[in-house]
């Protein structure tokens, strides 16, 4: 898959297109729909097929300071958007001032002059332009007049999560921040991670015989609800299981919110500056604070057995 990043990395020598825009934050079911939709058509058609998105988020740029916690980091969003076959990805720089093109100038510079598309993908609340001015039909009426058609997906997409509401990043989102990590997982059709590098910590769990890899995630992560977990922690391509736990450590005071894993019966492993995942299966329960150390272990050796049978690693 080729990745673009500004109009200008395109190659000139592009054909047409199939393409679908958005932000895709997370490339969850829904978005799944979509993108095959679009890899499908393109193969129909014998020409590529493009998924353009955006960075940073618009949110941030338009307004600032409400940029909504990310389900997944833009190069993860490009691997997912890769594993289900698309040519290639356009990565446009969001700022002030590409904000404030109108959805007429945003259709021309970027589907029709670079993109060369024949048809548009698009689920049906797509907004685009200068204050999300552009809609679908205006997508339709601008198409018609290019030579390129427009459809659009049915996102009705229901599950058994969010009172079977349609997929959507807000949703996940909203799972993801209550702890519901199974029901995010549902939506996704994966499980939710986050990423960072391993940092020193207070080494409090090498103390009690849990060494941990504590995770300084990247910036604006959906982080779940603080509590302990199981799950896995990937380093090095090594998928390991994993309890981990999300909090401030309270039965040591601790007053930082920090994301640690720890690697069920792995022994001297060194993860200090490596970039790792950790990906949440299943929520154990609530962070506590415990009134002496050897509470804190039971419950620990408990929390661990958990992860390990959930995990398959016994």
């Amino acid at each position: 898959m080729q990745r673009w990043r500004g109009l200008e990395e395109i190659p000139a020598d592009w054909g047409r297109s199939v393409v679908t825009i958005g932000s895709f934050d997370g490339v969850h079911r829904g978005h799944q729909l979509i993108i095959n939709r679009v890899v499908e058509r393109a193969r129909e058609r014998g020409v590529r097929s493009v998924v353009v998105t955006f960075d940073p988020h618009p949110s941030e740029v338009v307004r600032p300071g409400t940029h909504p916690p990310l389900l997944a980091p833009q190069p993860r969003r490009a691997e997912l958007i890769e594993e289900l076959g698309v040519d290639a990805v356009l990565v446009l720089p969001f700022t002030t001032e590409f904000s404030k093109e109108s959805p007429e100038e945003f259709f021309r510079q970027v589907l029709v002059d670079a993109l060369h598309a024949c048809l548009v993908v698009e689920g049906p609340n797509f907004r685009f332009g200068h204050r999300a001015a552009g809609n679908v039909a205006l997508l339709a009426e601008l198409g018609r007049a290019a030579d390129c058609g427009v459809e659009v997906v049915d996102l009705q997409v229901r599950g058994t999560v969010g009172d079977g509401e349609p997929f959507s990043s807000t949703l996940t989102r909203r799972l993801v921040g209550s702890g519901d990590v199974a029901g995010a997982a549902e939506v996704l059709g994966r499980p939710h991670r986050v990423e960072g590098e391993v940092v020193r910590g207070a080494q409090r769990g090498r103390e009690l015989g849990y060494p941990t890899a504590n995770v300084d995630t990247v910036p604006h992560s959906a982080v779940p609800a603080d509590g302990v977990y199981a799950g896995w922690l990937t380093a090095d391509g090594e998928r390991m299981p994993a309890a981990i736990s999300v909090g401030t450590n309270p039965t040591f005071d601790g007053t930082a919110r920090t994301v640690e894993a720890y690697a069920i019966d792995r022994v001297g492993l060194d993860l200090y500056g490596l970039h790792v995942a950790v990906e949440f299966l299943v929520y154990l329960r609530g962070m506590e604070k415990f009134d002496s150390i050897e509470a804190l272990l039971d419950r620990m050796a408990d929390d661990v057995k958990r992860a390990r049978e959930l995990t398959d690693a016994g």
